[in-house]
């Protein structure tokens, strides 16, 4: 999708003003899937709509920790696309049901690494579908920024950029960006002294903050209009801003590494809609094909090994996809009471504390 069409989609949606629980794609009634804004892909759920005529509807967020409020608090959906960190919130909530992985041919050939964890897979069934991934490295404007001055994290806390960066509105990113600048690159079992290290980097770097994005489209908006030169950014809004030819470089390899994440699909209970239905659009998403839809549309990697064989190692470089020499701190699942002191930090430094 070309930034000017995320542009025009995203300001038609604010115009209406629609509440988070209203459906923003209005398609089958019989299947309601609850999702990042922007995975309204095509390619990715063609079977559903060839065997059903019409693609599922939509709900849309932008963070999961206010998609994952907006259930707890008895928002009804039938499916929902919650990233690895997330997950045992959901189970530990009661709020998700295993899958029956007999009925998905293609979960032989997700990535195993990508299941790894008694969180997604346990005595109990399987409690995640993954789906897709990518990173949160520097995106830049290479007519503006030299690259020397993006080969560190400490781009963020650079003086020369007072006013010109933007981090995402997002606890997950900024502070795997905090404990990769201060020397961090396993989350899962972080010291009070890491934390606090992590904290005092992040008050410096919002020193330099334009605005923080709250989805792709926006932080693609920030650079594109010239407000922002340096970003931490997911691989879709590189993507939207090199389909439409502005000069946008992705630093995955600064000397203190970038973040690799991934997300998939959560089974919710009681979900108001077709159980059947549920299954065929997960089987139309883990499909070989929709891979390089995925990739095109919105610059992810597929979590299926069948898909990603598809695409050629030129696409994955340009997607920033592909392997790294540098660290990369993996956004898995961390201990909730962490993540819960990291988000009450972040929107004390958001609010200048």
């Amino acid at each position: 999708m070309k930034l000017s069409s995320m542009l025009l989609a995203t300001a038609a949606a604010a115009a209406i003003s629609l509440p988070l629980s209203s459906p923003v794609r209005a398609a089958d009634p019989e299947l309601l899937v609850f999702d990042w804004a922007g995975f309204e892909v095509p390619g990715l759920f063609e079977e559903y709509t060839k065997k059903y005529g019409d693609g599922p509807s939509y709900t849309f967020y932008g963070d999961d920790d206010e998609a994952f409020q907006k259930i707890a608090s008895g928002f009804k959906a039938d499916v929902a696309h919650p990233c690895s960190q997330m997950v045992s919130k959901y189970r530990d909530a009661g709020l998700i049901e295993p899958w029956d992985v007999s009925k998905i041919p293609a979960f032989a050939d997700l990535d195993p690494k990508l299941l790894d964890s008694k969180i997604f897979k346990d005595d109990g069934g399987v409690w995640y579908i993954p789906t897709d991934w990518g990173a949160t490295a520097i995106a830049y404007n290479t007519e503006e920024v030299p690259a020397e001055d993006v080969a560190s994290l400490q781009v963020f806390v650079n003086p020369k950029y007072q006013g010109r960066t933007s981090l995402p509105d997002s606890s997950d990113d900024v502070w795997a960006l905090a404990y990769l600048a201060t020397g961090v690159t396993d989350w899962t079992n972080i010291t009070d002294d890491q934390f606090n290290a992590a904290a005092a980097w992040l008050r410096e770097a919002h020193q330099n903050v334009s605005a923080y994005w709250a989805d792709p489209a926006e932080m693609s908006q920030l650079m594109a209009s010239g407000a922002v030169q340096v970003a931490w950014s997911w691989n879709d809004g590189v993507t939207y801003l090199k389909a439409d030819n502005y000069p946008v470089g992705f630093q995955r390899e600064a000397k203190e590494g970038s973040s690799s994440w991934f997300c998939g699909f959560v089974n919710l209970k009681n979900g108001p809609g077709s159980e059947d239905k549920a299954y065929d659009f997960i089987n139309s998403w883990l499909r070989p094909e929709s891979a390089k839809f995925l990739l095109d549309e919105i610059g992810y990697g597929h979590s299926n090994l069948k898909g990603m064989e598809t695409i050629s190692a030129e696409e994955l470089v340009g997607a920033g996809l592909n392997p790294v020499n540098a660290p990369v701190l993996a956004q898995t699942p961390n201990d909730p009471k962490q993540r819960e002191r990291q988000q009450e930090e972040f929107e004390k430094i958001k609010a200048g504390f």
